[in-house]
């Protein structure tokens, strides 16, 4: 099966069907296919080669689906462009990923023009909502193509799909997915949250990270279900959704969860048709649980844990809540796992080692990272990073990151990327970052700073500095000047001491 196939069986099946909805707009199973197959053949038309890079920077609407699946029949491959991303971020990746075309939301207009001229590779622009100078409106580009399904042969370990992610040196890797790679991801999710075509299922995370578009979008296409996507999170539109279009289904981060469960105007009222939730991206407080569950009995809860580089791997079903609180689940269906030692030995039950996968679901490479990537792909697994323990029972409970990564409203921030931008200023002796506890992100960014001697600077030249240099969630929301820093023997600072006050009281009141 092909990425492109989810859509047209689904198109087959369900052709007057309502594939997406979006604000006062929708698009019928039918429509998306022949539009998909428009803005391939349109692309093919410039001359596209396969695998060649196309690059979307947009927040969720429904041109999304079609660009996605389109670029999926075209034979080349999709970059998908955090909106998050500063003009230097976005610069970055758009070089380092070989991007030809981009497709882009007018909103992002002037970002994209700031960088544009750094950036010769990219040959042709399109652009969504209102026509931008010196690009295609995106109506216009597919207007004239053919709506036939394009002849090009694609393999299904053909590369497909790319997501960038943070890593050890503080710029992001492109994640370089097959077209089998996402397909296993899609399967697994349809699997595990019992996704069926009777579902209006709420994307309401953004579809440039992989847990809107891998975890939820592409398993609902898969299945002939009904997306209905919210652009921009606000909990009092998500009820008004959730109302309006009898959502039945969703994907949220513990964030968004916790929201939910906080709002001052929630009434059961607007979620009547709402039965499965599933979450991930950090881990959900065991207090917004049991509150959600008391607030709206019949949702059916479903934690899973994956990454942009092993898809779905693990997952705890809704009937082994309350008792296995904490926990991140049992291997999943169609891939494979184990906790291992540094050797790639499984450990035994409850010793704590790295979580592994392997199986179709697994990434083919960090894209032009060879050496990264033959860190990831070691013993024959592919190493998530994250320290775990598996019990007797397969269940597996995650003990730290490994690389000192902070999620905070399930968005991965790296505190190496972080200390690179406050580095860049001249008066830094030393920094750390790491991760603190936040009520509403789950977790923020600090920063300890130690300046060099003789020099003087203050919080707020800090915080307008990083303003200029990082996007706003990797921003450290306390700065704090040291006098040293706790180190090992071998001069690494001890982050785990500076972390450990902060979380302390929150662990007691677990």
């Amino acid at each position: 099966m092909l990425t492109g196939d989810m859509l047209r069986r689904s198109a087959e099946r369900f052709p007057n069907k309502p594939a997406i909805l979006w604000q006062d707009q929708a698009i019928s199973y039918g429509d998306l296919h022949l539009d998909a197959n428009r803005f391939a053949n349109g692309l093919l038309g410039l001359g596209l080669a396969k695998e060649a890079k196309v690059a979307i920077l947009s927040r969720n609407r429904i041109e999304y689906g079609t660009v996605f699946f389109g670029t999926a029949r075209s034979g080349g491959v999709i970059v998908n462009i955090s909106v998050l991303y500063t003009a230097d971020d976005l610069a970055y990746v758009l070089d380092k990923a070989d991007v030809e075309i981009l497709v882009y939301e007018d909103v992002f207009a002037e970002r994209v023009a700031q960088v544009a001229a750094r950036l010769p590779r990219i040959r042709h622009y399109i652009s969504l909502g209102a026509d931008q100078p010196g690009a295609t409106g995106f109506a216009a580009f597919i207007a004239g193509a053919s709506a036939e399904t394009p002849a090009v042969e694609i393999a299904e370990d053909d590369p497909f799909c790319m997501t960038y992610t943070g890593g050890t040196t503080g710029r992001p890797k492109g994640v370089l997915a097959s077209h089998r790679n996402r397909v296993i991801t899609a399967h697994t999710v349809m699997v595990h949250e019992n996704i069926d075509e009777r579902d209006v299922v709420g994307i309401v995370t953004p579809l440039f990270h992989v847990a809107a578009l891998n975890i939820m979008f592409q398993p609902a296409i898969l299945a002939g279900a009904t997306c209905s996507l919210q652009t921009k999170w606000d909990v009092a539109e998500f009820a008004r959704m959730a109302q309006r279009t009898g959502m039945t289904a969703c994907f949220m981060v513990p964030t968004q969860v916790a929201m939910v469960v906080n709002d001052p105007n929630f009434s059961a009222a607007n979620y009547l048709h709402w039965e499965k939730l599933g979450f991930a991206g950090a881990p959900m407080p065991d207090w917004v649980q049991r509150d959600l569950i008391e607030k709206l009995p019949a949702l059916k809860l479903t934690q899973i844990y994956g990454q942009s580089e092993v898809g779905v791997i693990t997952v705890l079903g809704h009937w082994h809540l309350p008792e296995r609180l904490g926990s991140i689940g049992k291997q999943a269906y169609n891939t494979d796992l184990a906790v291992v030692d540094p050797e790639g030995n499984p450990v035994p039950a409850g010793e704590i080692g790295e979580l592994v996968a392997r199986g179709a679901n697994v990434m083919l490479e960090y894209y032009n990272e060879p050496e990264q990537t033959a860190k990831f792909f070691r013993h024959g697994w592919g190493w998530t990073g994250d320290l775990a323990v598996m019990d007797e029972e397969g269940f597996v409970t995650l003990v730290d990151r490994s690389k000192d990564m902070i999620i905070s409203g399930g968005e991965n921030v790296y505190p190496k990327e972080i200390e690179n931008a406050i580095y860049a200023l001249p008066e830094i002796g030393e920094c750390a970052v790491f991760g603190i506890p936040d009520d509403k992100w789950g977790e923020v960014p600090a920063a300890y700073i130690q300046l060099k001697a003789g020099t003087s600077l203050s919080v707020e030249q800090v915080d307008a500095h990083c303003e200029i240099a990082l996007a706003r969630f990797k921003r450290p929301r306390l700065v704090r000047f040291v006098e040293s820093f706790p180190k090992t023997p071998i001069g690494k600072i001890q982050k785990n001491l500076l972390r450990e006050p902060y979380w302390a009281d929150r662990e007691k009141n677990i």
